[in-house]
Parts: structure tokens; sequence; C-alpha cells
């Protein structure tokens, strides 16, 4: 199963009500939405700088993580970015496809 990293950002609403419910709640409330759509939450980490919160999920596929995150967006509570992680299995794959690229200039 496909995995995904949101990079979440807080906006003063979303921030008011995560000081009002609590840090625990948030990650219980995302692992529990991953899992009602078939997926597992591997990772829930809040961090400094201009990102608020990291997520890492195992979902079944790319229309559930984007489904996931236009609820999130759209509540207008947080803002998310997602990112498809991938193995390194699937990047040495990757490595041995020749796509027929020039680079501009050759």
């Amino acid at each position: 199963m496909p995995k995904y990293m949101w990079k979440v950002s807080y906006s003063a609403e979303g921030l008011r009500g995560l000081m009002k419910q609590g840090a625990a709640d948030r990650a219980a409330q995302i692992a529990k939405i991953t899992s009602a759509n078939g997926g597992t939450l591997e990772g829930f980490y809040f961090a400094f700088g201009e990102t608020d919160v990291y997520v890492i999920a195992e979902l079944p596929g790319d229309t559930t993580a984007a489904a996931i995150a236009m609820a999130v967006a759209a509540s207008g509570t947080a803002g998310m970015q997602t990112v498809k992680l991938l193995t390194p299995a699937e990047v040495d794959e990757a490595r041995g496809i020749q796509t027929g690229y020039v680079p501009p200039g050759a």
C-alpha cells in the first residue's frame, strides 16, 4: 500500500481548536479517519517552523489521500501539502526506466 506524508499548517482557528481539545485528540482523529478509509497511521509529529504537523500514513491510493487532504483543507482549520513517499525498491525500479529525456542544450 502506498505511503504519504502530509505537511499540515494550522490556521488561527485550527490552533484554537488544538489548544481546546489537545494534541493527542488531533492524532486520534487522524488515526480514526485514516483507518476508516482503509489505511493506517504510521506517525503523527508536531514540529517547530512553518509546518505544524507531519503525518505519515499508509493508504489504499492517491484518491484516498486526496479525499482526506481535501476534507481537512476545506474545513479552513489547516492547510495541507501531500507528499507521496517511495520505497527504495520503487526508486530502483524507476532508475531502470529509460525515459528518452534530452536535457536543454544537448
